[in-house]
């Protein structure tokens, strides 16, 4: 099953790094998020990919194409014909399909994009590039096949933006609760599985956004499904965001990291 990522949105709310690199470029640790998202995939055995490139899409592309000199001790040997002798090589098992789906596009038009990329009646699985999570992805591609609809996408409940306080009537703070759950409401948290009859709910079409009318008209047909997710997900929509998620990196207690170095 392939996995299709979202990356070419311009990533306006983290525009103080997104004014020079597309957003799924900006690094968690010294790597970029998208790097993280296809190493969660990975570690379930997923291992093809097709990455819909905008805004900034080529610097995905020259990523890509360097992948393997980046990640490879390597003797440059200019003496002897420029000879490269290559020392190591801890290259991912990855096929990657980079496609350009336009710097002002919105989701659905992305989506319908690859679809010639898509084996015809074959399901394959859509997530956004800025976001990380613990979620299983087997139990997510059985949830899906048990539901027999069309689509599911991961639920989950974001925390709060701040803390709350439990006051008594007479001013006592009772209890103090930092960041906890929001208001009990589950949202898209990305990470979906669609079969192929997804691509009949899209049309050729710039602005047409996908968790609008296609989603909206999927569940009107009762062909959308849920897969709860309660543990740990983090979109980096801030730089506040990507500061914490590079604070979990450091500190070694990244959850999302469930794959062996």
């Amino acid at each position: 099953m392939k996995v299709v990522i979202l990356a070419g949105g311009k990533g306006t709310r983290i525009s103080e790094e997104s004014y020079i690199r597309p957003k799924p470029m900006i690094e968690i640790g010294d790597m970029p998020i998208l790097w993280h998202i296809m190493k969660i995939y990975s570690a379930y055995g997923y291992n093809e990919f097709i990455i819909c490139c905008g805004y900034k899409g080529y610097m995905i592309k020259e990523y890509f194409a360097d992948y393997f000199l980046h990640m490879s001790d390597i003797t440059f040997d200019f003496a002897n014909d420029n000879k490269m002798i290559i020392h190591n090589n801890v290259a991912e098992p990855w096929k990657v399909t980079l496609i350009d789906t336009g710097a002002e596009t919105q989701t659905g038009y992305r989506i319908k994009h690859i679809q010639p990329y898509i084996p015809e009646g074959e399901s394959f699985m859509l997530t956004y590039g800025d976001g990380v999570s613990d979620v299983d992805i087997d139990k997510l591609v059985k949830c899906h096949q048990e539901s027999q609809k069309l689509a599911t996408i991961t639920a989950v409940q974001p925390s709060g933006k701040f803390g709350m306080l439990n006051i008594t009537k007479d001013g006592t703070i009772a209890e103090f609760l930092e960041k906890p759950q929001g208001d009990g409401g589950w949202i898209n948290g990305g990470y979906m599985v669609l079969d192929y009859k997804v691509f009949d709910y899209l049309y050729d079409d710039e602005t047409l956004i996908f968790e609008q009318e296609p989603l909206e008209q999927l569940a009107r047909d009762g062909e959308l499904n849920a897969y709860k997710h309660s543990g740990f997900w983090k979109p980096m929509d801030t730089i506040r965001d990507k500061e914490q998620l590079n604070s979990m990196w450091k500190k070694k207690k990244a959850p999302w990291k469930i794959w062996e170095e």
